[in-house]
């Protein structure tokens, strides 16, 4: 079957959204840019841009940019917490964006200014209390990530998370954590979802811009190479063991904060800011959290961090994110390939079932 012609697949999430099969395309920061995401959606998916790490007018560029490249809907990933937040939205509503993610919570009213303008609201959540919230506060959907998926992640794995949530909300529910093939998405369906959301999956494609090098330490790892740490900023973060997360776990409190110190002072010359300015970051992110003085340094230069593998290719002094799939995954499809894929094994699966 060529690209872009397996069988479409109707439910809640295609007919908010208006893409052609159920799977979303998560805004991973220095990964969701205009090509993946465009052809994400071109694919049939829904393309998330990740705007958290583009400036206010980068982020307007690179939607322009989407647009030019495809005609299909996409979204715009945004971070709720952000001082600048209200400006984003304000970005999204006058480009015409169809739908809007959150990787926090966003308050009541900015889902109100939103879906005022027309706007598709879909935060992601890690707990029920939390899709009821949103829900209460009228998101119209929402992405449930149980604790296999990358990134900031919990410990309630998705099995156990998503049928809690479809039974809490009446709103779409989007699956995230641990789907990588159509087996997965025939599962989630099966649990009362209306669709699935992967990242690592992406990431490992053709289309992404992650250098080739760091792709290939994703295809090389093992289930057991990708490990949970909150070494790096406090909060429990899931990704690929490399040279910078198996010092900071080896290290004790005095070691963590020199290699803290070094690291930090690398990054510093990358990113222009001073030192107060990264103390100040750090601190800002504990939320009354106990941080070591090692996690407030990284904490303030995780996006950085994050930037040294996704974009420059150094894993030897970076992070690099990853959802448990990552041990599961062998190739580089094209976004057109794997959603073909995703969707041809999808219908067999559902053929395939005793009646």
């Amino acid at each position: 079957m060529s690209p872009g012609t397996s069988p479409a697949l109707a439910t809640p999430l295609t007919k908010l959204v208006g893409a052609r099969h159920p799977i979303v395309q998560t805004g991973m920061g220095w990964v969701a840019g205009p090509r993946l995401v465009s052809a994400a959606a071109d694919a049939g998916a829904l393309g998330i841009l990740a705007s958290a790490t583009m400036t206010p007018d980068r982020l307007r560029s690179a939607i322009r940019e989407v647009r030019s490249r495809t005609d299909q809907p996409f979204g715009v990933n945004l971070r709720a917490d952000a001082g600048d937040a209200a400006e984003r939205v304000g970005i999204i509503v006058s480009e015409g964006v169809r739908v809007a993610s959150f990787a926090l919570a966003p308050s009541k009213e900015l889902i109100a200014r939103l879906k005022d303008a027309g706007v598709v609201v879909i935060p992601s959540v890690g707990a029920r209390r939390h899709a009821e919230k949103v829900a209460a506060w009228g998101a119209d959907a929402v992405v449930v990530q149980g604790g296999e998926g990358g990134g900031h992640t919990g410990t309630v794995a998705t099995t156990v998370l998503l049928p809690q949530v479809v039974d809490a909300v009446d709103i779409p529910v989007i699956a995230a954590g641990g789907f990588f093939d159509g087996r997965g998405l025939v599962a989630a369906l099966a649990y009362g979802a209306a669709g699935i959301a992967m990242g690592t999956r992406f990431l490992l494609t053709s289309d992404s811009t992650v250098p080739r090098a760091v792709q290939t330490r994703y295809l090389e790892a093992g289930v057991k190479d990708v490990t949970v740490t909150t070494k790096v900023d406090g909060l429990p973060h899931r990704m690929l063991r490399s040279e910078l997360v198996e010092s900071l776990e080896r290290s004790g409190r005095t070691a963590a904060l020199l290699t803290a110190v070094r690291r930090a002072a690398a990054f510093r010359k990358l990113s222009g800011l001073s030192w107060t300015q990264m103390v100040r970051d750090g601190l800002a992110m504990k939320h009354g959290r106990q941080l070591t003085w090692s996690q407030i340094l990284l904490a303030a230069n995780t996006p950085m961090l994050l930037k040294a593998s996704m974009v420059d290719g150094r894993t030897d002094l970076g992070v690099m994110a990853a959802g448990q799939v990552a041990g599961l995954i062998e190739d580089l499809p094209s976004c057109a390939e794997l959603i073909d894929r995703i969707m041809t094994e999808a219908h067999g699966t559902l053929a395939d079932l005793p009646r």
